[in-house]
C-alpha cells in the first residue's frame, strides 16, 4: 500500500490522501478537496484514481468531489446516512464494510460518529496498520462537534473503538493541528514529558512533510486518551469544582471537549 499525504496549504489546514495499489496503479482519493493536487500527484505517479471516499459530509472534505469525479470517472463512497448531503454518492457504507483498491489493498470502514453523525474512518487491513481518521481523531487531538455532531457520541467512538486499536496504527487525519493540540495537552497536563518532547521537536514542523503519530503515541500525548491522569483530573477540578474527585472517564472527556471549544 502506497500512501500519499497531500498538504493543501489552505486556511483550514486540510490534508488529502491518495492510497494506491502498487500492483495495479489504482488509487483511492480520501477527502480530495484540492482535486487539482490530487490529479497532479496521480499523474506524476502514473496512478488511476478510481474511487473517492469522503470521511464525512463537511464542505472542506467533499468540495473536490465533482471535479475529481468528472476528470477520472471515480465513484464516490461515504457513510450511508450522508446520501442526502453528498451529491452523486455511488455507494453508502457502514461499520465493517470493506473497500478494496486494486488487488492488494483492503480498508475496513469504522462507523465513528461524534464530529458528525455520519462519519467513517478507514482502517487498513493490508500492510502496516493505518487509520484514515478524517475529523474524528487528529494527531494529539480530537474533532469538534459544532456542525452536526455530538460530544457524547464522540466519547463513545473513542472509548469503544479508537482507544482499542493496536498501538502501532499510524494516524492520517483530515487536518494538521498537531502543534496546537500538543499545547492544549500541556495546558491540561503540564507534567506530560512526552507531549513536551514532541512539541519541542515539531514546533516549527513543515506540514508538507507532516509528522505522523500512532495510537500508542496518542495514549501518551493526547489528553483525550489520558482520562485517568491525576494531573488532568486535578486541573479539571479547578475549572469544574462540582465534579467528583474520582470522575468517570466520560465526564473527563466531555469536560475536556468543552474546554477545547473555547481554548
Amino acid at each position: 500500500m502506497i500512501i500519499e499525504q497531500i498538504w493543501t496549504a489552505n486556511s483550514l489546514r486540510n490534508f488529502n490522501y491518495l492510497v494506491a495499489c502498487p500492483a495495479t496503479g489504482d488509487a483511492l482519493a480520501i477527502d480530495p478537496l484540492d482535486f487539482r493536487q490530487c490529479l497532479a500527484v496521480a499523474s506524476d505517479k502514473g496512478w488511476r484514481i478510481t474511487q473517492i471516499v469522503n470521511t464525512h459530509e463537511h464542505a472542506d472534505h467533499i468540495g473536490g468531489n465533482k471535479a475529481l469525479a468528472a476528470a477520472t470517472g471515480a465513484k464516490i463512497i461515504a457513510h450511508h446516512a450522508a446520501k442526502d448531503r453528498i451529491t452523486d454518492m455511488a455507494r453508502g457504507v457502514g461499520a465493517g464494510d470493506r473497500i478494496t483498491v486494486g488487488t492488494s489493498i483492503e480498508l475496513e470502514c469504522l462507523d465513528t460518529p461524534g464530529h458528525t453523525m455520519s462519519h467513517i474512518c478507514l482502517l487498513s487491513r493490508t500492510g502496516p496498520p493505518a487509520l484514515f481518521s478524517g475529523d474524528t481523531l487528529f494527531n494529539a487531538g480530537v474533532g469538534n462537534c459544532h456542525n452536526g455532531g455530538h460530544p457524547e457520541e464522540l466519547y463513545k467512538t473513542f472509548d469503544e473503538q479508537l482507544c482499542r486499536l493496536p498501538g502501532d496504527t499510524v494516524i492520517y487525519p483530515g487536518h494538521d493541528y498537531l502543534v496546537n493540540n500538543l499545547r492544549f495537552t500541556l495546558d491540561r497536563e503540564p507534567d506530560n514529558a512526552d507531549a513536551q518532547a514532541l512539541l519541542d521537536e515539531c514546533a516549527n514542523h513543515d506540514p508538507q512533510n507532516a509528522r505522523t503519530t500512532t495510537i500508542g503515541d496518542e495514549h501518551r500525548i493526547n489528553t483525550f486518551f489520558r482520562l485517568q491522569s491525576p494531573t488532568v483530573i486535578s486541573r479539571l477540578l479547578e475549572k469544574f469544582p462540582q465534579m467528583s474527585p474520582t470522575p468517570e472517564k466520560k465526564e473527563v472527556f466531555l469536560r475536556l471537549r468543552e474546554l477545547r471549544n473555547s481554548w
